[in-house]
C-alpha cells in the first residue's frame, strides 16, 4: 500500500490530494483569481492528513506537478515537495502538468486531447494526447494561429484556461471546446503517481527543477 501526497500548483489552482494507491482519500483545492499558493498549500496538506487520520511520517512518496505553468506557483509547490521528501527520506515523483489537465475529460477512440494552459499574449502551453492519454507530441509554447493542428484528422478536444485564445482562430468543426475553467487538479495526479511509484520512476530530490518552458519575466 502506498500513501502518496499529490501537489498541483502549476496554475492558479492550488490543489492537494492524498491517495492510497490510486484512490483519493482526501483533497483540497482553490482556484482563486489571485494566487493563494503560499497561503493555502501547507494548510491544505495539514487538512488532508487530518481528514485521512494520517501523519506526515506515514507518507511513502510525494508527487509534484512539474509544469509547464506559473513560475511562482511551480516554485512554491516544488519547494514544499522537495523539503518534505528530504526531511522524510522518501521519493519525489514528477508528473506532467498537461497530462494532469487532459485527464479532466474522456474522449472517443481516434480523437485527440489538447490541454492548454494560458501563457503570455497569444500563446498557450500545450501538447497533444490520444484518447488513452499517451503523449503524441512534446510540450510547446504555441502561438495561436489558424494553421495550428491542421495535421490532426479526428475530433480535437481543447480544454483549460488557454482555450479562450483559440475560439476565434481555430473554428473548424473538428475542434471541440470544453470548459475553459478546467484546471490541472491533484485529484487527477493520483493514478499517474501510483503507476510511477510502482516502477520507481522518481526524480532526484536535490537536483529536480520544474519544467518552466519559458524564462521568468518580471513585469514593471
Amino acid at each position: 500500500m502506498a500513501l502518496i501526497l499529490n501537489i498541483e500548483t502549476a496554475t492558479r489552482n492550488c490543489s492537494v490530494a492524498l491517495s492510497l494507491n490510486e484512490e483519493v482519500i482526501a483533497a483540497r483545492e482553490i482556484a482563486a483569481q489571485g494566487y493563494l499558493h503560499a497561503e493555502k498549500l501547507h494548510v491544505f496538506i495539514e487538512e488532508c492528513m487530518a481528514e485521512a487520520n494520517k501523519e506526515i511520517k506515514d507518507l511513502n512518496a510525494i508527487a509534484i506537478s512539474m509544469g509547464p505553468g506559473s513560475y511562482t506557483g511551480l516554485r512554491i509547490g516544488v519547494s514544499a515537495a522537495k523539503g518534505l521528501c528530504y526531511a522524510l527520506g522518501i521519493p519525489l515523483i514528477a508528473v506532467d502538468t498537461l497530462e494532469v489537465l487532459a485527464r479532466n475529460i474522456e474522449v472517443g477512440e481516434g480523437e485527440y486531447l489538447l490541454p492548454m494552459i494560458d501563457a503570455r499574449r497569444m500563446e498557450a502551453y500545450t501538447a497533444i494526447f490520444d484518447s488513452n492519454y499517451n503523449k503524441l507530441r512534446e510540450t510547446k509554447a504555441e502561438i495561436i494561429t489558424e494553421e495550428l493542428f491542421t495535421e490532426l484528422g479526428g475530433k480535437v478536444h481543447l480544454l483549460g484556461d488557454g482555450v479562450a485564445k483559440c475560439k476565434e482562430v481555430l473554428t473548424d468543426d473538428k475542434f471541440v471546446y470544453h470548459d475553459e475553467a478546467l484546471f490541472p487538479s491533484a485529484k487527477q495526479m493520483c493514478s499517474i503517481a501510483y503507476n510511477k511509484y510502482k516502477i520507481s520512476d522518481t526524480v532526484d530530490v536535490a537536483y529536480f527543477e520544474p519544467f518552466y518552458l519559458k524564462d521568468f519575466i518580471v513585469n514593471k
